[in-house]
């Protein structure tokens, strides 16, 4: 006969050794009936996810449902304000509520009816899933507009959506008779990635402006200025680059010093060096007021600069692991709206050797480089090596009219001299090094890799914590708090892993609602609605949440549940710096369960700690004796002859604590 204890876990999990031995006990007792189990063969360090995985659906989680045929689900736009999240995807715009995500969804089908052109190859047409709209770029115009771009089915078509003055007007239409071109708006192929920000009526991108992909630039369209864009065909400006994110952030309190911040990866210019990587993960800059030139760089950035973001790891070895890879960017805005923190999501460049990692940068960090001194290939092997020269006035990638420029109205008044040095050297010597100078997440030795990147600021009663939510490349985002160990070092900590899809699909975009608590997940096939607080899969009892060292729980006096720090209860029981139940939960950690075996029959005794970080000891006291026994597995199999007493002990230790 089998007994199995369920007390408090969620699942079972039994090695292949003891499954065949628990297939032969219950072929000898085949009358007792086995209810409510779930059995996994997983190794220890699964165990924890694979608790969460059955309750993913269940537990604060809201998959949106669409019956339309449609795929390539992008979240584009998140609007605080109107409570309203805007989804892109195939031939469909998709307004969601926030809260809810599938309360009354506004959706509008972009499908367009286009003539093939004469100068697109017929092979093109003949892929017909790629041969639609996919909406890739939504912003907002006003108040009750938002301005909306689409690949048209390689031919780029952009217009106006009316969504109301407030969400419930429950409007959402496209403006009837408008279209305009989107060439350097969109991307023609919907597998070329692009960015965009619509600032003051001027729209910025990073597209390709042709069908075949090869031609990338960074464009200002529509509004009152220049059409410009980065110089064409050049390598030394963009080699085949993907591009990732873009933000306005102001250097100054001088506007004309403001300047928009785009990240992407590119080839590099030196794959042939050997030790050199392929790719590059990149920061470039434009001043926002930059009109181009006036003989030189017509129509073109006369103010573009790039440098080189590092982010890698020394191993036990000695060896450096390079993450060159550059997949996401998040900027997390601070009270100094000139200094936002960017957290930037890396993978490694090869095949063979899966690994991901987040590295951190400072806005002072990043100018420092830009004024730095400038590449420049020099010497009989052409290596690049720092400009040394006299550098002309005004310093390229100064703004006209700015802090250091205030007698230059416009960079058309920029010597020829400054805009052919700029021209010839758009590259920063230095590369850009992460705060500490090293990774804050680090994954290698995994089937898996990062995928997408949002972050919190979470405020727990022992202070503020960063909280990372990654997306992977099985469908799951991860929730990673980072703990200060010391002033200049931290440890991370991975407090769960949720697979957010009914149907395994890469992550592709993910957003977060601080203020709704949410966390909005999209993917090929789908999106996802999840609470950032997710309470219960850490149980009822006081040492469990204590253990979990989550944030954005506390013990409430009766279960685990959602913390709020403007809360002044007293029996909010939380510890995130050192997760210390003794000091936390006296009194409320000893449960005791009373199990009932059968003569010559062997039981199962189980004890599942809701941590994954957590060790299980047992303690057993037979005829006088006390006895301790580790099993890894949290379960202890006993097999008696004949009736016995025994009395049982179960320590869990979380880092010291038990």
């Amino acid at each position: 006969m089998l007994l199995i204890v369920r007390n408090k876990a969620l699942v079972v999990v039994i090695r292949e050794t003891a499954w065949e031995r628990f297939k032969a006990i219950n072929r000898k007792s085949s009358w007792l009936p086995l209810l409510d189990i779930k059995i996994f063969f997983s190794s220890a360090t699964e165990l924890i996810l694979h608790m969460i995985y059955t309750n993913a659906v269940s537990l604060a989680v809201r998959p949106f449902s669409f019956s339309f045929n449609t795929s390539d689900y992008r979240i584009l736009l998140m609007d605080q304000d109107q409570g309203r999240l805007y989804l892109g995807s195939r031939e469909y715009l998709v307004a969601l509520d926030m809260h809810n995500v599938n309360k009354e969804p506004l959706i509008v089908r972009t499908h367009i009816t286009t003539t093939p052109s004469k100068s697109i190859p017929m092979s093109v047409y003949t892929h017909q899933g790629e041969c639609a709209n996919f909406v890739r770029m939504i912003e907002p115009w006003n108040r009750t507009h938002l301005y909306t771009c689409g690949t048209g089915a390689y031919q780029p078509i952009c217009t106006f959506i009316n969504r109301g003055w407030k969400a419930e007007d429950y409007v959402f239409r496209l403006v009837p008779g408008f279209t305009e071109s989107g060439k350097g708006k969109c991307s023609y192929d919907p597998f070329q990635e692009n960015i965009a920000a619509l600032i003051d009526g001027n729209l910025y991108a990073g597209v390709h402006v042709d069908f075949m992909g090869t031609d990338a630039a960074l464009f200002r369209t529509m509004g009152g200025r220049t059409t410009v864009r980065t110089e064409q065909y050049d390598s030394k400006w963009l080699n085949e680059p993907v591009f990732i994110q873009i933000q306005q952030i102001p250097d100054s309190s001088e506007r004309n010093d403001d300047k928009l911040y785009f990240f992407f990866r590119e080839k590099s210019l030196d794959t042939g060096g050997g030790a050199s990587p392929s790719v590059l993960a990149r920061v470039g800059r434009v001043c926002l007021n930059d009109e181009g030139g006036q003989k030189s760089l017509v129509n073109r950035w006369t103010t573009f600069l790039k440098a080189r973001l590092v982010c890698s790891v020394i191993g036990d070895d000695g060896v450096e692991t390079l993450f060159d890879e550059l997949r996401d960017v998040f900027i997390q805005p601070t009270q100094d709206e000139r200094n936002p923190v960017v957290y930037a999501l890396f993978t490694t460049a090869g095949s063979v050797f899966k690994g991901s990692a987040v590295c951190v940068y400072s806005m002072a960090d990043i100018r420092n480089v830009f004024n730095g001194p400038f590449s420049h290939k020099h010497g009989h092997n052409y290596q690049w090596t720092a400009y040394t020269g006299k550098i002309p006035y005004p310093r390229p990638g100064t703004c006209p009219g700015g802090t250091f420029t205030p007698g230059i109205r416009t960079s058309k008044d920029f010597s020829d001299e400054a805009v052919n040095f700029m021209r010839a050297h758009p590259l920063m010597y230095h590369p850009v090094y992460p705060i500490h100078r090293r990774p804050l997440v680090v994954r290698t030795g995994v089937d898996y890799r990062f995928t997408a990147l949002v972050v919190d600021q979470v405020d727990a009663v022992d202070g503020r914590y960063e909280v990372l939510f990654l997306g992977t490349d099985r469908g799951t985002v991860q929730k990673v708090i980072v703990l200060p160990k010391d002033p200049s070092t931290t440890e991370e900590l991975t407090l769960e892993e949720v697979e957010v899809f009914r149907t395994r699909a890469a992550v592709k975009t993910m957003k977060i609602s601080s203020k709704r608590q949410q966390l909005y997940v999209s993917s090929e096939a789908g999106l996802t609605q999840v609470s950032l607080h997710r309470c219960g899969v850490y149980g009822r009892a006081c040492s469990d949440c204590c253990l979990a060292r989550d944030p954005y729980c506390a013990w409430d006096g009766e279960s685990c549940s959602a913390f709020t720090p403007a809360t002044k209860r007293r029996s909010r029981r939380q510890d995130v710096k050192h997760g210390d139940p003794l000091r936390q939960c006296r009194g409320f950690n000893a449960k005791e369960t009373v199990q009932f075996g059968v003569e010559g029959s062997s039981t199962f005794l189980e004890c599942q700690p809701r941590s994954p970080q957590a060790t299980v000891k047992w303690l057993y006291q037979r005829e006088g004796r006390r006895k301790a026994v580790r099993r890894k597995m949290h379960l202890f199999l006993l097999s008696e002859k004949r009736p016995v007493l025994l009395k049982y002990q179960i320590h869990t230790t979380f880092i010291g604590y038990t």
